[in-house]
């Protein structure tokens, strides 16, 4: 049995983690710091270590040098995305960004596994012996629209064209990218993910072309971007709609030679990568209001996968339901839906798709007080839609006087203090991630006013 080391100060994600990897056939263990870390790793060394970069006494990253022979995967926050891509660059074998999906979580462990037991020759590794199912790619459902889906990333993975990604907010594009990698003649080399929506405009070409030393203040030293980062692998930019106009710019020079200049810098490197892009925007209308530039969108838009959104496939939605409990449930037993529940979560129009069915789920697993979930449970029990945005969160409390809508208090807060707050304080305050923040500004169409 494959052993895995589970590295994490935050109970509930070792929890929720330790569960859905043991669930899939691992054995883990658990520690909270680099001390009790360093002391599992000794008495029994593990088959690969799955680490986050932040810990109480120290970072991820000094477990690399002492334990160079088990192959280690980051997990990172957004804002630490750039020093776990030079943590692989010191040996660790990939990262993976919270808050991340279960199965691209296991995609990212299964590729780092294979390429420790990959023989070191030029020959290609025989996927036969590979015991992890790989049909499905990650991707749940045996609908017409995914088995089609599934076919088409099978296709165009083997090929080194762009691709875009177009779907809903929720429907899995990043995990389609993750196969598409995965099945790709790139698999060996780095899958870099970017969220463009989640990076501040004053500092996207910083963050995605790397900056040459004094570039501008606080540039004490020249760094490496992300798209560099992805050289001989697949740079993925999701929510490619968010990026700025002169970051489109630069983005285009990479597609058409090959090369990209750091920021501050009198010098082109060379890229080898392959771009993924995604996005749940209409381009060719934001083409039409000039906040998109045409030449880039035929650029990225060689190849098109469309991922459906849920409600065009409810025949999934008990399968996907069913992933996701026995997910939760680990090695325990696997909670049950009644058949209100079922009729309740094949009739919601899921606006959130998969991201949000996945939340329901996990709602009705918590409140369910005997293994048997039903509709009230998931907050379906009214037969309208359930969100995310209106879950009870003590870090975003209702405000008296203003209902019981956390909608309605989320619009208030946002536009009472996006005067003043960027948007990293205001995610903060309402306790939210900046991805979230974004998330629901799109959705109440409440975008940022710029400048």
């Amino acid at each position: 049995m494959t052993r895995i080391l589970l590295v994490d100060d935050e109970a509930p994600i070792r929890r929720a983690v330790r569960r859905f990897l043991e669930h899939h056939g691992f054995e883990v263990g658990v520690a909270e710091n680099l001390a009790e870390a360093r002391a599992l790793a000794a008495a029994d060394p593990y088959d690969l270590q799955l680490v986050d970069l932040r810990l109480p006494d120290g970072e991820g990253i000094e477990l690399l040098p002492e334990f160079a022979h088990t192959p280690t995967v980051i997990m990172t926050s957004y804002a630490s995305v750039p020093s776990a891509v030079n943590a692989m660059k010191e040996g660790a074998a990939d990262y993976i960004a919270k808050p991340f999906d279960h199965d691209a979580l296991l995609l990212t462990l299964r590729a780092a596994l294979r390429e420790r037991d990959r023989p070191n020759t030029d020959e290609p590794d025989d996927e036969g012996t590979d015991s992890a199912p790989r049909p499905g790619l990650g991707l749940i459902g045996e609908s017409q629209a995914m088995q089609q889906l599934r076919d088409q990333i099978r296709r165009v993975a083997m090929t080194h064209s762009t691709v875009l990604l177009r779907g809903e907010s929720g429907t899995g594009k990043e995990l389609a990218a993750r196969a598409l990698h995965e099945l790709s003649p790139r698999a060996s080399g780095p899958f870099v993910a970017v969220n463009c929506a989640t990076i501040p405009e004053g500092l996207v070409e910083a963050e995605l072309f790397g900056h040459a030393q004094g570039a501008y203040t606080g540039a004490v030293k020249a760094r490496t971007g992300l798209i560099q980062s992805a050289h001989g692998g697949t740079l993925f930019l999701d929510e490619i709609g968010e990026l700025a106009p002169a970051a489109q710019a630069r983005l285009l020079r990479v597609l058409q030679d090959g090369e990209l200049r750091p920021v501050g810098s009198n010098e082109n490197l060379k890229v080898d990568v392959r771009l993924l892009a995604a996005t749940h925007r209409d381009l060719e209308a934001m083409i039409a209001e000039q906040a998109f530039r045409a030449d880039l969108y035929y650029r990225l838009r060689v190849l098109e996968l469309s991922i459906p959104p849920l409600r065009e496939r409810r025949e999934d939605i008990i399968p996907l339901a069913r992933h996701f409990l026995e997910a939760l449930a680990g090695s325990g037993p696997v909670p049950q839906l009644s058949h209100a529940a079922r009729q309740a979560l094949e009739s919601q129009d899921w606006p959130g798709n998969v991201r949000e069915l996945a939340n329901a789920l996990e709602r009705g697993w918590v409140l369910s007080p005997d293994g048997c979930i039903e509709a009230d449970h998931m907050g379906l029990s009214t037969g309208t839609p359930a969100r995310d945005d209106e879950i009870p969160n003590p870090a975003f409390p209702t405000r008296k006087g203003k209902g019981s809508s956390l909608n309605e208090y989320f619009r208030h807060f946002v536009q009472e203090n996006q005067g003043s707050m960027t948007e990293t304080e205001l995610a903060r305050a309402l306790g939210i991630s900046r991805k979230t923040l974004w998330e629901r500004r799109q959705r109440e169409n409440l975008p940022r006013p710029r400048g």
